[in-house]
């Protein structure tokens, strides 16, 4: 399997299609314009609609401020009758035309109060026509027809087409002037101190600003409680306006409805729960986020998606919007993080911002265990995968499959990511859960430019998964990437003619100190090649192992640390090796004790007495097949009792890792206790010691050791020249050894099997063994 690819973002179904209530603004006014006072010539700009007919007033004007009956239509220049008439409600919202005369629809909300409109010109929503000057039904409404009035002059033409609309829009002469407490410009009432200013709607249109008596405020809070005053006490907007405009960015309607007392944190069901702050933050409208807040808009609150209005501005690159939001108190919510889509999305700036806060873990998991840098990697952001790498990034983090960085930059075929991480010492050879390297996806993708990149860095053309697939086996075998496989693959069986000497010579290709040679005249079989040969231990999966040098004890002695002083000899109950490196006669190999051999923190020289199985192999051992047993390994010197032999290397894994693996004749437990944390599995990485099989009468025995660290749950396994060998993990075992005490015998294991009761039966433990039979050869003598 592949990594594959996550629905990692979540696009919204389109925002609900409902025309907004336009109520009115009858009783506001607006500075006066340049452009429109122009247009109007000093006179009355107002339009009568009398049952269909349009007449203009010519009547001159003495106030030049301007008013309008909604922020649909145009601003107007009236005359004191006009004025009176759109004060008491008598102008259409929505064409702009007065109802004073002729037939129309009038809304009665309070018996001193009238409301005048058009039929056609209801306010629609869901189906429902509403008053468009309060948002009572207009079923409540009743059609009236007045005596025709008296006109002054009748309209041009073009003006019953429609609604009029100026050529220039009306603009204030002066811009914002208050600040609030969030650093944010907010409107300025008129009559105070400062110069009024109209807010900008999404249309591109000016609107009115809202006129009100009384001292000067400088917050959009006090703003809200003085408008809060003089508004009318039913409520005139459904809720889920404050949504659609927050989206589109209509400030002036927002901070009505505000007013009207929307609730700022009114969830949108149709929008998966999100709340005006998140569409607004969405589309990077930062003072309608600013007006949110000061209302009382929750800047955590979550969608069904666990998305916060911060991740909205922060995938749509809203820069202005993050900074605001952070600078509010919005925080980041644990899983998938604004880091998280940020790097997704490719937002350079919004990254690097939100590392600089130093708020920010760079090597955080979403839930599935993706880092940034995988998600930067996957969606091909190179810039990002260099400032993460620049800023520390782990490239080693593994995901819930076990990918790294460098699955993913093979699963999305950035050979440039891919080369980056290369640089950086990523593990080309790193497998995931699957036993899948990055050559194996890369192949498996078809990305050739990647499989040329990962084969000239010594990328393995014939390792196996756990489905037994090489790479060349995952892909089409009439694609480029398979033909690039196979030409290596030739390349390197040939190099493996020339290589299967020098391993033949040396099976460990000059890693120890002393050669192995192999030797075979039972068959044909070659020197083994299905594993790597390693001279430490290593870890394919993250271990926590306490290496730190500070954590160390250690000694301070001067010579040989042959005095009892020595703290390294304290610590394992005393020095147990002698001058030749040597176990003591008195060693206890039946139970015996923990080694600390001196360490790179103690003072004492290299060449120290207390320092052996630290200096690796010295013994001359060669690899030879057997014509029962398989491999098997025979010492080509005499062994003193006591001598170190080698140390039993291979891949650390945890306990869980064990049981789920199926071979297990090569897993040694690294603890005695019935439960073990971790064991040693020598089956794909291992050197000399794989080859060790158990044996009833022992020639060795094994020993915890600890050298470069002193963490206790990851000792070095050491064999040592004379008896017993520590019990290994088994769960099928039948030995051939040949010894007259051979406990695990076929003959010896019926035996047990008829007598034990089933509660009593138990699969017997021993050393490893490596031939298809499971039969072991001697041990080294």
């Amino acid at each position: 399997m592949v990594p594959s690819q996550i629905n990692k973002g979540v696009s919204g179904s389109s925002v609900e299609e409902a025309q907004e209530l336009p109520l009115c603004s009858c009783r506001m006014e607006t500075p006066k314009s340049r452009e429109i006072l122009i247009l109007a010539d000093r006179k009355c700009m107002a339009t009568e609609s009398i049952d269909g007919q349009l007449t203009r007033c010519q009547s001159a004007v003495l106030k030049h401020e301007m008013m309008r009956p909604s922020n649909s239509v145009q601003l107007l220049v009236l005359c004191e009758d006009h004025r009176n008439g759109m004060v008491k409600h008598q102008c259409c919202p929505g064409c702009g035309f007065f109802c004073r005369a002729g037939t129309f629809m009038e809304c009665q909300p309070d018996v001193s109060i009238s409301h005048r409109f058009h039929r056609a010109c209801a306010s629609m929503l869901k189906g429902q026509s509403f008053c468009p000057h309060c948002g009572e039904e207009a079923s409540k409404a009743k059609e009236v027809t007045i005596a025709k009035a008296d006109t002054t002059s009748t309209v041009p033409a073009a003006l019953t087409q429609g609604p009029a609309t100026p050529g220039v829009s009306g603009r204030a002469d002066s811009s914002f002037s208050v600040r609030s407490s969030h650093g944010l410009d907010t409107c300025a009432i008129p009559g105070s101190s400062r110069n009024p200013a109209t807010l900008q709607t999404s249309m591109g249109r000016a609107a009115s600003p809202i006129v009100l008596p009384g001292p000067p405020r400088e917050t959009l809070e006090s703003i809200l409680m003085a408008l809060d005053t003089e508004k009318p006490k039913k409520l005139r907007f459904h809720p889920k306006q404050l949504y659609l405009s927050a989206k589109q960015g209509e400030l002036k309607r927002v901070l009505l409805m505000l007013v009207d007392g929307i609730d700022p944190n009114f969830k949108m069901e149709s929008q998966n729960k999100r709340t005006p702050l998140h569409a607004a933050a969405e589309g990077g409208h930062k003072d309608i986020c600013h007006m949110l807040v000061q209302a009382g808009a929750n800047l955590d609150m979550c969608d069904e998606d666990q998305r916060t209005p911060l991740m909205e501005a922060c995938e749509n690159n809203h820069m202005e919007t993050v900074l605001y939001l952070l600078r509010a108190g919005a925080s980041d919510v644990e899983g998938f993080t604004c880091l998280h889509l940020a790097a997704k999305s490719g937002h350079y700036s919004i990254v690097e911002h939100l590392l600089s806060t130093g708020l920010i873990n760079i090597n955080c998991q979403d839930d599935g265990g993706w880092t940034a840098m995988i998600w930067a990697t996957e969606y091909k952001h190179v810039d990002q995968v260099k400032l993460l790498l620049c800023k520390g990034a782990d490239i080693s983090i593994r995901d819930k499959e076990e990918n790294i960085c460098l699955h993913w930059a093979a699963f999305s075929g950035s050979v440039e990511i891919a080369e980056l991480l290369l640089n950086a010492h990523c593990d080309l050879q790193a497998v995931n859960i699957h036993g899948d390297s990055p050559l194996h996806i890369a192949a498996r993708e078809n990305r050739l430019d990647c499989v040329t990149l990962f084969l000239s860095r010594g990328a393995d053309v014939l390792l196996k998964n756990r489905e037994g697939e090489t790479p060349p086996d995952c892909c089409s075998h009439n694609s480029k990437a398979w033909a690039a496989l196979q030409t290596n693959r030739r390349e390197r069986e040939a190099r493996n003619t020339k290589l299967i000497i020098l391993k033949l010579n040396d099976i460990a290709l000059g890693q120890e100190r002393v050669p192995i040679p192999c030797v075979n005249s039972v068959d044909s079989e070659p020197y083994p090649d299905n594993y790597k040969y390693i001279p430490e231990n290593c870890v394919t999966s993250p271990m926590n192992i306490d290496r730190n040098i500070t954590h160390l004890q250690y000694c301070v002695c001067k010579e040989d640390c042959s005095a009892s002083i020595c703290m390294c000899g304290q610590l394992s109950l005393r020095c147990w090796y002698d001058k030749s490196g040597c176990l003591l006669p008195e060693f206890c190999r039946e139970e015996p004790p923990l080694i600390f051999e001196c360490n790179h923190a103690c003072s004492c020289w290299r060449t120290c007495k207390n320092r052996v199985v630290q200096n690796g192999l010295r013994t001359r051992l060669q690899l030879f097949r057997t014509s029962k047993k398989g491999w098997g390994v025979r010492a080509l010197q005499d062994i003193p009792k006591g001598t170190f032999i080698c140390e039993y290397v291979g891949e650390i894994i945890s306990e869980a890792e064990a049981e789920m693996r199926q071979n297990d004749a090569y897993l040694f437990s690294l603890d005695d206790k019935p439960q073990d944390l971790y064991c040693i599995d020598a089956r794909f990485y291992g050197n000399i010691s794989r080859f060790l099989n158990h044996m009833c009468e022992p020639n060795l025995f094994a020993c915890r050791v600890f050298t470069t660290h002193q963490d206790l749950r990851f000792p070095h396994i050491a064999f040592f020249a004379n008896r017993q060998f520590s019990v290994v993990k088994s769960k099928l075992f039948n030995c051939e050894c040949g010894s007259s005490k051979c406990k695990y015998s076929s003959a010896a294991m019926a035996s047990l099997q008829a007598d034990s009761t089933p509660e009593d039966r138990q699969q017997p433990r021993a050393s490893p063994d490596t031939s298809s039979s499971n039969n072991s050869p001697p041990s080294p003598s």
